[in-house]
């Protein structure tokens, strides 16, 4: 038989409060056993106080004399012994009514008000003989009764009833309390396995509430975004999947319906009609490799090789691959910036970046203008790279859009460049926007966080 994790909480907390409740009555025994032997440990001091007291009398008279003896038999029963003093020869010589009978009528009352109480409650026992010596004889025998002490009855009874009270009300309590820990706990374990169940049904939109700031809440947070990465990249899948479709159709079906014609013999197989076909899977091919080197930037987070690289050599050394370009095109390029700044990138990844802001950046000064780069240390925790042109900018109805997946703008291309770049620089933890006004240019802004000056 199978128990939920609320049964099982609710039987682990059952087993804690029976074994509390258990350990309650045990610590109640072993104090009335003490309690109780204590007491009769008591009682036989008395009674050997009695027996010397009784050898003494003898002792005086060498003989039994009741009326002596009708006292000493009173203050035992006022100790709450109930006797009966016997001779050598086991003849009665005196108990304890007799006693009682013997004394004043004033103190007859005054005893019998004392031991009222104790006839009420006292349980009596049996009479037991212990054997009264002189001088190594034995002269008598004296039975002694114990009866139980009415306060020592009225201790083990309150005890028992407050115990009895104790263990059912406490119990209750903790049964409601642990009926309640368990919902609790078990609740938000449920619902997690529920949306994970859910996840892995293909419905990413299940969330948990996140109550509280303990493990329990820290790890349906953890979830949550979890869910919220799961849910943005299947997005992100179908969104590329679906572009990926729309941008393959087209050079898809030039293929197929220029294939068809010469086929049917309407077109020609000539070196022109070939080498548009070949054009078409070349487009082809640089759609799939720019899905795939989109898809690449988007998995960069997992395979980021950092370390610390000097800005402004880097940036210089990557620029170097554009001289021959710039120079052709009579683009003046400036590097800015503070010379001691570092960061904390991948190299190599880094360097796709770079060369795909250069490259549109160029591309916009066909007729020359000025390529300025700056890499400045804005604050102690972050660094801002910035790739500014003088070029024929961007309209402003497209600088919302330049990032997003195949948006070709009004330049063409696959429309994947910026892209790509958006992707890699955020698994740098960075963050890039654009500026642009057009006729004036446009300026990529990049900011990188931890950022460490290189001294020396």
């Amino acid at each position: 038989m199978q128990f939920n994790l609320q049964k099982k909480l609710m039987l682990l907390l059952l087993a804690v409060i029976v074994i509390t409740l258990s350990s309650a009555v045990l610590v109640r025994n072993l104090l009335v056993r003490d309690f109780r032997a204590f007491g009769e440990g008591r009682m036989i001091d008395r009674l050997y106080q009695i027996q010397a007291v009784l050898e003494g009398r003898y002792q005086q008279q060498l003989k039994w004399q009741s009326k002596q003896i009708a006292d000493d038999l009173v203050w035992a029963r006022l100790m709450g012994f109930e006797t009966r003093l016997f001779d050598a020869e086991g003849n009665p010589v005196l108990d304890t009514r007799q006693a009682l009978s013997m004394i004043p009528d004033s103190m007859q009352q005054r005893v019998a008000a004392s031991l009222a109480q104790q006839e009420q409650t006292a349980e009596p026992g049996e009479f037991h003989s212990y054997p009264l010596f002189m001088g190594g004889e034995e002269i008598g025998h004296l039975d002694v009764r114990f009866p139980r002490p009415p306060r020592e009855q009225f201790f083990i009874s309150s005890s028992n009833k407050f115990l009895t009270y104790s263990v059912l009300g406490l119990g209750l309590i903790a049964i409601i309390l642990s009926v309640i820990a368990a919902r609790r706990l078990a609740r938000p374990l449920q619902e997690l396995t529920a949306a994970a169940e859910g996840i892995a049904a293909g419905n990413a939109a299940r969330r948990v509430q996140t109550a509280g700031h303990d493990e329990i809440g820290r790890l349906a947070a953890a979830f949550n975004q979890m869910a919220d990465a799961l849910e943005q990249q299947e997005r992100m899948r179908k969104q590329l999947v679906s572009n990926a479709a729309h941008e393959l159709r087209t050079p898809l079906m030039v293929i197929r319906g220029e294939l068809e014609g010469m086929l049917d013999g309407l077109l020609p197989t000539s070196k022109d009609a070939l080498q548009s076909l070949h054009d078409e899977t070349s487009r082809l091919t640089g759609i799939l490799d720019g899905v795939d080197e989109l898809t690449r930037a988007q998995a960069a987070f997992f395979t980021l090789q950092l370390r610390e690289v000097p800005l402004l050599p880097f940036l210089g050394e990557v620029l170097s691959r554009f001289t021959r370009q710039a120079e052709e095109q009579r683009v003046q390029i400036a590097v800015e910036g503070d010379r001691g700044i570092s960061v904390r990138i991948d190299p190599d990844l880094f360097t796709r970046i770079i060369i795909n802001l250069i490259s549109n950046a160029l591309r916009a000064m066909p007729d020359g203008g000025l390529l300025r780069i700056a890499g400045l240390s804005e604050s102690a925790d972050s660094v801002a790279i910035t790739v500014a042109d003088t070029g024929e900018g961007i309209p402003e109805d497209q600088l919302p859009h330049i990032f997003e997946r195949f948006y070709k703008g009004s330049e063409g291309g696959l429309g994947l460049g910026l892209a790509i770049v958006k992707e890699l620089v955020e698994a740098h933890k960075g963050v890039i926007s654009v500026t642009s006004k057009p006729g004036m240019g446009t300026c990529f802004r990049i900011e990188l966080p931890d950022n460490k000056e290189i001294t020396g």
